[in-house]
């Protein structure tokens, strides 16, 4: 609910505060006091274009503030309310009220703030779209559009289509994604094949390689020790020999473990103790020796003794980097490509029967988003011919008496290229994100009259006297949302001017509902009267302001709307009257 408003600097208004009540609010006062700016300014708060040519003549900037609560709105909106604040990174004040900013320069730049935080105008838009809603020329125009009365009428019918409208919407997206995988697999089924035969060949060649995980690395090595095969042999053999002595050699003692094995012998044959002692040592040193012996001869047991070694090395590290070259840094890069490579050669399936199994798929989908569309459109055919009949009747009481609304619920054909194309009872159509339906309001304006699409068949004050038959007929569905309405009962008068003043109480019962208004017979259904008055400060200046009337302001006031009577009984007579027939209507009684 909008609890306040202020607007400083805004067409003829310098300065001007409202407080708002629930129930049914009017604003009243004489042509050119500024009534169209309030309208304006809650235009403002709900995101709409800043238009520079409002800012008052002289003012830097336009400033529109409106103070909003949510403990009378329904669920989902208070859901859809913390949702926004809490994206937006906006706070309560307090007392839980929420402050809405919008700025307007003269220079024709907008500035939006919500909850003590910038944001862009959108977000105001987002904020208010579940609380308010603006019903202007403009917004009239609006409910022309078929997209407009396809929503009126889910609304309407929201506990049965509401259901139908999700469950098409999932089963419509599954559709999609298996239609669009089918089309991209067909339309690149030639460069995926071309793919798979590039991914096979360089698995056959990398297979018939065969590499084995560090096997360039070990090559390496293993390459330069038989590149200096003779002399790692020579060394080896000459170490082996000093220490054994040579194999071929006839000479007794002539290695160092044979001359250590006769030094050992001659200190354990002595007498003297003290020489004896180093025997353990030179024991321990010939243990070594012998080790050191039996490695060597190891070591030269493997060395390769095939001339052609080398060559098959380096035959096989040639091998191994013509894979390097083409496919990964190293081995281990190489046989990891490999593997990726097979896991996408296996998603790569391009078979006949792939793509025939993937159409039976999109088949049985779109026989379920078939299903799915027809009971949705069921529904809506039947939830039409109620809604027509509720707003008729309606309109029966708003001097439109012989009026009757027609809501016409029809396939959409699907266009040349379309998107999204079904077929339904042997028609194509086009499967929208909210079915495949299109509605459209067709009214007769008296009896024998010829159905005509609403936009070509009412007038303005028609086409708002059927939005407002409209809003009391969904009244029910979006309970404490905020209603402005503007000029909805321009081009009437008399007894339908009472009518639309009922209804419009009837509506202020579940809504927040605001109204601008030239009729004395509607204003007087308000519980609060707000009255836009002017003054000149004497340079030509005006300057206007908003201020709540008392019981007795408002019986001059309605005098003045009847035709300028405020300065005659006969006039406050009638104005009076006019609140005790409306007091009365409000009540249920009979006058």
């Amino acid at each position: 609910m909008l609890t306040e408003i202020r607007i400083d600097g805004l067409g003829v208004i310098s300065t001007a505060t409202a407080q708002f009540h629930e129930g049914l609010t009017v604003l009243t006062g004489e042509t050119g006091a500024g009534k169209t700016m309030v309208v304006t300014s809650l235009h403002l708060l709900s995101g709409a274009r800043a238009d520079p040519g409002r800012v008052r003549l002289g003012a830097a900037r336009a400033v529109v503030e409106g103070r909003f609560t949510v403990d009378d709105v329904n669920d989902a909106a208070r859901a859809e309310v913390a949702q926004v604040l809490e994206s937006a990174a906006a706070e309560q004040d307090d007392d839980g009220s929420i402050i809405a900013i919008r700025t307007v320069g003269s220079d024709g730049r907008s500035r939006a703030h919500l909850g003590g935080r910038g944001v862009p105008a959108s977000v105001l838009a987002d904020f208010t779209a579940s609380l308010l809603t603006v019903h202007g020329q403009n917004d009239q125009l609006r409910l022309q559009r078929p997209e407009q009365q396809l929503s009126a009428l889910d609304q309407f019918a929201a506990d049965t289509v509401g259901p139908l409208l999700r469950k098409y919407t999932v089963q419509r997206r599954s559709w999609l994604d298996a239609r669009t995988e089918l089309l991209e697999r067909t339309a690149r089924s030639r460069e995926l094949a071309q793919e798979a035969d590039r991914l096979q060949h360089s698995l056959a060649e990398i297979d018939a390689i065969a590499p084995e995980p560090g096997e360039d690395v070990r090559i390496v090595d293993e390459v330069r020790r038989l590149s200096d095969l003779d002399s790692l042999r020579e060394g080896a053999t000459t170490a082996h020999d000093a220490l054994a002595g040579p194999v071929d050699s006839p000479e007794e003692g002539s290695g160092a473990l044979e001359l250590l094995g006769a030094a050992l012998a001659r200190i354990d044959a002595a007498d003297d103790p003290a020489l004896t002692a180093l025997g353990p040592r030179l024991g321990e040193a010939i243990a070594v020796v012998v080790d050191l012996t039996t490695e060597l001869s190891g070591y030269l047991s493997d060395l390769p003794s095939d001339p052609g070694a080398l060559d098959s090395l380096l035959t096989r590290q040639a091998e191994l980097k013509s894979l390097t070259r083409k496919y990964a840094p190293d081995i281990d890069g190489v046989i990891a490509w490999a593997d990726e490579a097979r896991a996408k050669l296996g998603s790569l399936d391009v078979s006949e029967e792939t793509l025939a199994a993937l159409a039976a798929e999109v088949d049985i989908a779109a026989e379920r988003v078939r299903e799915a569309a027809r009971k949705l459109s069921a529904a809506r055919k039947k939830a039409a011919g109620k809604l027509g009949s509720a707003v008729s009747a309606e309109l029966g009481g708003l001097a439109m008496g012989k009026a009757k609304l027609e809501v016409e619920v029809r396939p959409m054909p699907a266009g040349p290229q379309d998107s999204a194309p079904l077929t339904v009872d042997g028609k194509e159509v086009h499967a929208g994100s909210s079915g495949i339906d299109e509605v459209e309001f067709r009214l007769s304006a008296h009896s024998g009259a010829q159905s005509l699409p609403l936009s070509k068949s009412a007038s303005g004050g028609e086409l708002s006297r059927v939005m407002l038959a409209l809003e009391v007929v969904l009244a029910s569905s979006d309970h404490g949302a905020t209603m402005v309405f503007d000029e909805v009962d321009a081009g009437v008068g008399g007894r339908a001017a009472v009518e639309i003043g009922r209804r419009l109480a009837r509506l202020a019962r579940t809504h927040q509902v605001i109204v601008v208004t030239h009729l004395p017979q509607v204003a007087a259904f308000a519980d609060t009267h707000l009255v836009v008055d002017k003054s000149d400060d004497g340079k030509g200046k005006v300057n206007s302001g908003v201020h709540a009337l008392t019981k007795d302001e408002r019986v001059i006031e309605l005098a003045r709307m009847l035709a300028g009577l405020d300065d005659t009984e006969t006039g406050r007579a009638h104005a009076e009257e006019l609140l005790d027939l409306a007091r009365a209507e409000k009540s249920g009684a009979t006058v």
